[in-house]
């Protein structure tokens, strides 16, 4: 019902332009008009506005329900083309039945007696240019919405991505974890009892930095010497640790529970005994953090789920451009984290990113201008070649519909490639398009 009466009030307002339009025609033809002349004009104005308005609001409503936005491309615009002519030419009929019929009390043999061809030239012209007009106006406000659409899936689904990485690394923590706390149960349930309380604290941890996207490095390397002392209680002097205090760069980030990851798969998948005790180092080499240890890979191990190695390397390639670094040699292996700033993350991290986005709005726009100036083109010739015609054929001057609704059609065309809107202006785009963007189903 809302709708109806929104569309009702939109055919009124279009009745209103199309009736001022008249009167200017009559007022440049030195036509005069009584006021009983101008009241009939006026309600003639309406009624066929309001029908073949609803008529062509009606099947772009149900058109749009079919296709929705896929209606304004190429493929289905000729189906909307088809459907405006469809209702302009039932709308004009209907009007001009209930105008000579039910309003004017003629019969319905006068009525089809009467018709000529001719009458319906102008009125059609002017359907048309109004649904010019009404598609002109839903394809800029499609194409904003579509823009600010796009960027949002964009982000969506980075973000989901990042989340869903990040989401992996609870339960591969507390897998491993358990894995090992039930080994020392049967060896040593006191050193079980510490390992437990031990980590509860890192557990903690996991849970505070699993919703960050970067931690800094001086913390990955504390909660690194925490780990650690988890495993030195499975493993007592069967591994050798070498981890720094801090970095040399306060500020400097890394992914969370990067490092952790590392040196659990560092013991997951290499012999770790007392006579050939496994020796791992972290260290910083050229705006890396490197994590190495001498290789002595297990025999036989069980297939790894990919998630330690593949879940960094996926999250640094979300974050930014620089690769993680895997080197195996026959003695040794490591891996080197990029080391992230700031600075870094905001302008090199999403460089590619944006060059991308530039290259692909900028051919939009250059395919945009070039639709524009094909469209100004065919305005310029078949505008001038509507008024030799109306005015060697009749003196109603009914080129002027096609001119202002063709001329608003291009007006709006040209905004919408050109990127300008003088009615608005860009602190009401802005708003705008944060209020879509902060609607949860838009």
């Amino acid at each position: 019902m809302k709708l109806f009466v929104r569309e009702l009030l939109k055919a009124f307002l279009v009745g209103v332009a199309i009736f001022i339009v008249f009167l200017i025609i009559f007022f440049i033809k030195g036509w005069e008009l009584t006021y009983q002349e101008l009241w009939e004009e006026f309600w003639e104005s309406m009624i066929f506005s309001t029908i073949i308005y609803m008529l062509n609001a009606a099947s772009f409503i149900l058109l749009m329900r079919k296709y929705d936005k896929e209606l304004f491309t190429k493929k289905y615009i000729a189906y909307g083309i088809l459907g405006n002519i469809v209702a302009s030419i039932v709308g004009i009929v209907l009007s001009r039945f209930v105008l000579i019929v039910l309003i004017n009390q003629r019969s319905f043999a006068q009525f089809l007696a009467e018709e000529r061809s001719e009458f319906y030239v102008s009125s059609f012209i002017i359907s048309m240019a109004v649904a010019l007009m009404f598609y002109a106006a839903y394809y800029y406000k499609y194409y904003k919405e579509r823009q600010v659409k796009e960027q949002k899936i964009i982000a969506g689904s980075a973000s989901a991505r990042f989340d869903a990485l990040k989401n992996q690394l609870d339960p591969h923590f507390l897998f491993n974890s358990l894995n090992v706390l039930t080994s020392l149960i049967d060896e040593d349930p006191h050193q079980a009892q510490n390992f437990t309380t031990s980590l509860s604290k890192v557990y903690r941890y996991v849970l505070e930095q699993k919703n960050k996207d970067l931690v800094t490095v001086d913390e990955e390397l504390k909660f690194a010497r925490t780990y650690v002392r988890l495993l030195k209680m499975r493993f007592e002097d069967s591994i050798i640790f070498d981890i720094p205090d801090q970095c040399s760069v306060p500020e400097a980030k890394i992914v969370p529970l990067s490092l952790q990851l590392l040196l659990e798969n560092a013991v997951k998948h290499n012999v770790v005994t007392s006579s050939r005790p496994l020796h791992i180092k972290v260290y910083e080499d050229k705006g890396m953090l490197v994590v190495s240890n001498n290789l002595q890979e297990k025999q036989v191990v069980k297939k790894s789920s990919g998630v330690g190695l593949q879940n960094i390397k996926q999250r640094y390639r979300i974050l930014t451009d620089r690769e993680m670094v895997i080197n195996k040699t026959i003695k040794d292996f490591s891996v080197s984290l990029p080391i992230l700033t700031q600075k870094y993350t905001v302008m090199e991290t999403q460089e590619n990113y944006i060059e991308e986005k530039r290259y692909a709005k900028a051919r939009e726009r250059v395919q945009a201008i070039k639709d524009f100036y094909g469209n100004l083109m065919a305005y310029c010739i078949v505008i001038p070649f509507l008024w030799w015609l109306n005015l060697r054929t009749t003196e109603f001057l009914w080129a002027f519909f096609p001119t202002i609704g063709w001329g608003f059609g291009l007006t709006a065309h040209g905004m919408a490639a050109f990127g300008y809107n003088p009615l608005w202006g860009k602190r009401w785009e802005e708003r705008k398009i944060k209020e879509l963007m902060d609607k949860d189903d838009f």
